[in-house]
């Protein structure tokens, strides 16, 4: 079980692989801030699925459901930043699951809704010798304030 610290604890891999998926986690939100399509598309499988918002795991509907194409239709356009904390990975042969959190910025947003939080769990799959990032969930989020701190202890 998790116990919400702030700062994060650092996260310690105990595999190659485990350090291999944390470091793809953030390189994927490093790229979508800074709008490298090629690489994301590279990274994601024509099968990729986002669920946004956590309504889902009452039962509702999700904020929105992103396919590959719509996830890259907003690279380098929704967010200033994009920063991963609290990331865990769980191994499971050429499965790999990673739950965490990260904070953003939503360019042009409202001040008082600028930065918001997300809590989430991804998969990502090991095919021909590559890791390949197959789906997210929001599993709690996202929350809004206007900084970083006003999301941090959520």
């Amino acid at each position: 079980m998790w116990f919400l610290t702030d700062p994060a604890p650092p996260y310690v891999p105990k595999t190659a692989e485990e350090k291999e998926i944390a470091a793809m986690d953030q390189k994927v939100g490093t790229a979508v801030v800074n709008g490298d399509v090629d690489y994301v598309r590279s990274v994601t499988t024509s099968d990729f699925s986002m669920v946004h918002g956590d309504p889902w795991i009452r039962g509702g509907r999700p904020i929105l459901k992103d396919t590959q194409e719509s996830m890259l239709s907003r690279v380098g356009k929704s967010y200033g930043v994009l920063d991963f904390d609290h990331v865990r990975v769980e191994m499971h042969g050429n499965v790999a699951i990673t739950d965490g959190r990260y904070l953003a910025v939503t360019k042009g947003a409202a001040p008082e809704r600028a930065w918001f939080s997300v809590w989430f769990e991804r998969v990502f799959v090991k095919k021909d010798g590559k890791w390949v990032y197959i789906s997210h969930r929001t599993v709690h989020g996202p929350l809004y304030g206007p900084s970083r701190e006003a999301v941090s202890k959520e």
